[in-house]
């Protein structure tokens, strides 16, 4: 798989042209590029990122998340990552999708395609951390999909002043 851009963004975008598909080692280098350019765009790149995007097999998928990337025409423009906290709960991580392909809904399915996908694990309850300012439509997207605004409480990120649950019955 190659990681240059094969195409620009486009403008007849088909459902077919998109799929979400389970992560493997090839998307790598796109997992990281798309989240390195959502994140610096406004903030910093935190010790939570780095770590994240530098190995995600080992701080991801090795405790039992589970990572989703958007191919369009086969080719990686968008992520969504979910670590594993234990006990059914899972935190829904670096969700984006590459600048040249948003508003084209490709967000929104891998959104409602991750989720559905983490519920079937036997998830009771999915959290995510935010940013009012910086994510407007982000956090608009997760109403869409069901979460709710709870407590702040703690946060490894210090960009985060939102914390939102999705819970499962």
């Amino acid at each position: 798989m190659t990681t240059a851009q094969p195409h620009r963004k486009p403008t007849n975008l088909q459902s077919s042209d998109v799929q979400i598909v389970d992560y493997t080692s090839e998307h790598r280098e796109r997992f990281k590029e798309i989240n390195v350019q959502w994140i610096t765009r406004k903030y910093d790149m935190e010790e939570e990122d780095i770590k994240t995007v530098t190995d995600p097999e080992k701080y991801v998928l090795e405790n039992g998340g589970r990572i989703y990337i958007a191919l369009c025409k086969e080719y990686p423009v968008g992520t969504c990552a979910y670590l594993n906290m234990g006990d059914n709960v899972y935190e829904m991580i670096k969700m984006a999708v590459d600048e040249d392909y948003r508003g084209l809904k490709i967000g929104w399915e891998i959104g409602r395609q991750s989720v559905a996908g983490i519920k079937a694990l036997g998830a009771k309850k999915i959290i995510l951390f935010s940013n009012r300012a910086g994510s407007v439509a982000a956090i608009e997207l997760y109403k869409k999909l069901g979460f709710v605004e709870v407590p702040l409480g703690e946060s490894e990120f210090q960009r985060a002043d939102i914390r939102m649950e999705l819970e499962f019955k």
